[in-house]
């Protein structure tokens, strides 16, 4: 009989034995996810930090009564209005 040495199927597998965390494969599965949740921490951090202030409409109603800029004023009223319009067939 003739007995051969087979050898197990774990000593062709490199780093079997090694932890999960050194093999590269890992870090492309876990790292992608983990960037963007960072990411959008970071994001989150900045629009509370950085929040937009509301804008005062009575102080816009008050600078339309002025005479120099009751234009501009009708302008933009006169472009909302035709803009609402629906088209004539």
């Amino acid at each position: 009989m003739n007995t051969l040495t087979q050898p197990k199927l774990t000593d062709n597998k490199p780093g079997a034995g090694a932890p999960w965390w050194k093999f590269p494969i890992v870090w492309l599965v876990v790292g992608g996810p983990l960037i963007v949740v960072v990411a959008s921490l970071n994001m989150v951090a900045i629009a509370v930090r950085n929040v937009d202030p509301v804008l005062d409409t009575t102080q816009m109603a008050k600078d339309a009564s002025k005479p120099g800029h009751a234009p501009a004023v009708q302008g933009r009223n006169r472009a909302a209005d035709t803009a609402m319009q629906p088209a004539e067939h």
